[in-house]
């Protein structure tokens, strides 16, 4: 009994020539679903589709990290001081050290190859990103949707909540919290821990921005025809908010988690560029960032590519969350 996600548009069939019942030369309309018109605008979405395939480069490169360095790169923290002047440990050669072994130079000080940091880097970027947003979507759906359903106290309690969570200087909290950390902790050693830390705490602090999305969408469509339905036909409180109200919140719910995902990246580079993320020698961009603030001036190479690697991941997510929004709201104009 679950309705659609959204009202039917005008565009869910389309003629196709043939014979019908009524005789030949007619032509018989042939629906199509609503992720068939979704499709269809995201294709038209060039600029989206482009953010689509970066991204997915960008997944399979944090996938198969050790692969794709095994066959370009080098161990990402194994230096070669071959590779260094004697006397500043800058890299020899002109724009940081480039070359057929070493594509994107080298680090200053340390030798180690650049393009296995920045794929190494990637991994850690993605996966404390997604692994945030995924918590933070589990979240924020399940106390969103309680709160805009139920109303009442509880929808009070849960927004009140929400504020508070949203007040709170959250990269204060995470410094704070980081600082007086165990290095061993649930069986986790160095980075391990701090990966843990910045997952749970990027997600906890931020489930109440999609929570109130969620909150808003369910006080709308609690009231809708097919929800009134469920409950005369003896449908449950659990049936009503898992399949009735749930399957109509996925299109909202996927557009602002891919959106989500950047602000992610953006805040595990700026907590390792301050020296709250990952432990060195991972590799992270915000940590490489910080190291080329001491040479810069000499190798502006080393900080040229962990920031565009930031900048371009960023920019793809939210090129394709934007076309993917347009794309799951049929009654948007383009």
């Amino acid at each position: 009994m679950t309705a659609p996600m959204h009202d039917t548009p005008t565009d869910t069939a389309k003629a196709v020539p043939g014979e019908a019942a009524g005789g030949s030369g007619a032509t018989k309309v042939e629906g199509r679903s609503l992720k068939q018109i979704a499709w269809n605008r995201l294709k038209q979405d060039k600029v989206a589709l482009a953010g689509g395939i970066v991204v997915v480069l960008l997944v399979v490169v944090s996938v198969f990290a050790p692969v794709i360095v095994g066959l370009l790169g080098h161990p990402p923290n194994v230096g070669d001081l071959d590779t260094l002047e004697d006397l500043t440990n800058l890299p020899k050669g002109v724009l940081g050290g480039i070359s057929g072994d070493h594509l994107f130079g080298v680090e200053p000080n340390t030798g180690r190859d650049v393009f296995s940091r920045i794929v190494y880097g990637a991994r850690i970027s993605m996966l404390v990103a997604v692994l945030a947003a995924l918590v933070a979507v589990v979240l924020g759906t399940l106390f969103g949707i309680v709160a805009g359903y139920f109303g009442g106290w509880v929808d009070a309690v849960i927004s009140r909540a929400m504020d508070v969570l949203l007040s709170f200087p959250q990269l204060l909290f995470i410094i704070a919290l980081v600082s007086v950390l165990p290095d061993d902790l649930f069986g986790l050693s160095g980075s391990g821990v701090r990966i843990v830390t910045l997952i749970m705490v990027i997600g906890l602090f931020g489930w109440p921005y999609i929570g109130r999305i969620v909150r808003g969408q369910t006080l709308s469509l609690r009231e809708r025809e097919y929800v009134e339905a469920a409950r005369s036909l003896g449908g449950g409180r659990r049936h009503i908010l898992f399949r009735e109200l749930l399957p109509n919140l996925v299109a909202p719910i996927t557009v602002y988690t891919t959106l989500m995902i950047p602000t992610n990246i953006l805040t595990e580079a700026a907590l390792s560029f301050l020296g709250v993320g990952v432990r060195p020698p991972t590799a992270s961009w915000g940590g490489m960032l910080r190291d080329a603030l001491q040479v810069y001036e000499h190798d502006p190479m080393f900080m040229v590519f962990p920031g565009l690697a930031i900048f371009v991941t960023v920019l793809a997510f939210n090129l394709f969350g934007d076309g993917l929004r347009d794309a799951l709201d049929p009654k948007g104009t383009r």
